[in-house]
């Protein structure tokens, strides 16, 4: 049964209670070690390991992705379509330039917007495969204009990548698919083997394994965060559906033991009757055994005693997803500060994200909204700035700075703002 409880204030750590997980850090160190020095050989090694075959090639061939795309469904393809050019839309919207400065001294300075050369994405395979991840973590890549983008996932039994994921990819414009999964496709992409390229940044969801190789290789490479399990928070005014509440929350349970899934309300007869629908929906679920432990372990109802107090409450727990079931909710989009993605409404679904809108659903977790942001084109891009001095114009300040160089015992910087002067007045 999910805990109720009546409050108007919540320290957000009560929500996001770390959980006993196994120290993976030193075998991830290990596998890490072992990429790095032995490359395919040790890709294939522990892919016939973890994932119990040994393909007769990493990559995944033109061939197999048509094979592929041919294999799904025309109803779920034209799906895939759709969800496609929703996130297409909404992230070339991100698009940004680079400006110029000049003035009449004779200074031009400016900044330029450059996207990465070559990113690769992470896509969790086999029993939890996710083409809507290859969709929102490839599409924004492609707008940015990245040169080159790779993907990595981990095949089943028979070495086969999930055909929905390489449909999507071929949707979404993958340049290369690699069949490996784990902490090892992660070194894979950071160091670079004899068929895998090493890549300039690494983005998507995976297990504890795969999250603590992104942090270990951060550095070497560039990363989207490090992303913990998932997490839903819903204020609900007394005219909501208790059913519809607990579908909701439900959806972000089933994903895993440690998700955290929280409604705020202001009725005790909305929390009690939410409670109870749990309960009756929960046995409905095939994945009713993670969905359980999730509600029971870190599922809450808090019954405060005005919305104002229930967006203070959301605000402090910064959720990854918000949905704000209320009669007017734009009137109270502008008091929410920490949210990764808030769903305006009692007809938009926290689902709605996950696979088709058009916003992207690579969000922070964990109460890390409250200084990160979702994945954006703005991921796969960095930016590259220039100044140019004419004679004159370094002539006006060239003192100034040496001055400030001066402020700082830096000498050598003094006499380099000084000495194109200096050798003009000696000739």
């Amino acid at each position: 049964m999910i805990r109720t409880e009546k409050c108007n204030r919540v320290d957000r750590s009560r929500v996001f209670e770390e959980s006993a997980e196994q120290n993976v850090a030193e075998t991830v160190s290990s596998v890490l070690r072992e990429v790095r020095a032995r490359g395919d050989a040790a890709l294939l090694d522990f892919t016939e390991r973890f994932d119990g075959c040994r393909p007769t090639s990493l990559e995944v061939s033109p061939e197999e992705i048509k094979e592929a795309a041919a294999s799904v469904s025309p109803e779920f393809l034209e799906i895939l379509k759709e969800a496609a050019a929703n996130i297409r839309a909404f992230h070339e919207k991100q698009v940004r330039n680079g400006y110029i400065l000049t003035s009449d001294r004779g200074t031009v300075m400016g900044q330029r917007i450059l996207p990465l050369e070559r990113v690769g994405l992470y896509v969790p395979g086999g029993t939890a495969a996710y083409p809507s991840t290859v969709l929102m973590d490839a599409i924004p890549a492609k707008v940015a204009g990245c040169d080159e983008i790779v993907i990595v996932t981990p095949p089943d039994k028979n070495g086969k990548v999930v055909p929905a994921i390489l449909a999507a990819a071929s949707i979404a414009g993958v340049d290369r698919i690699f069949r490996v999964g784990g902490a090892q496709a992660v070194a894979a992409l950071a160091y670079g083997t004899e068929t895998i390229p090493n890549v300039d940044k690494i983005c998507g969801p995976g297990n504890a394994y795969v999250a603590e190789a992104k942090r270990q290789v951060f550095g070497l490479v560039n990363i989207d965060m490090i992303a913990g399990p998932s997490d839903i928070l819903i204020i609900a005014d007394e005219n909501s559906d208790p059913e519809i509440l607990a579908a909701d929350l439900l959806s972000q349970a089933e994903h895993d033991k440690n998700a955290s899934a929280v409604l705020v309300t202001v009725s005790q007869a909305l929390a009690d009757s939410v409670a109870r629908e749990l309960e009756r929906q929960l046995e409905l679920l095939p994945r009713r055994e993670i969905a359980r432990a999730s509600v029971e372990k870190k599922g809450r109802i808090f019954v405060c005693d005005s919305l104002d107090d229930a967006v203070a409450i959301a605000n402090e727990i910064a959720p990854e997803h918000l949905e704000l079931c209320l009669d007017r909710p734009f009137e109270w989009l502008g008091k929410i500060r920490n949210a990764g993605s808030v769903f305006l409404g009692r007809y938009c679904p926290e689902v709605l994200g996950d696979y088709f809108a058009g916003p992207n659903h690579t969000l922070p977790t964990g109460g890390t909204a409250r200084f990160s942001s979702p994945l954006s084109v703005d991921d796969f891009v960095k930016k590259s700035q220039y100044l140019y001095y004419s004679a004159d114009a370094m002539k006006e300040v060239g003192s100034k700075v040496a001055r400030f160089a001066e402020q700082e015992g830096l000498t050598a910087h003094a006499r380099s703002a000084e000495i194109r002067f200096e050798k003009k007045k000696r000739s």
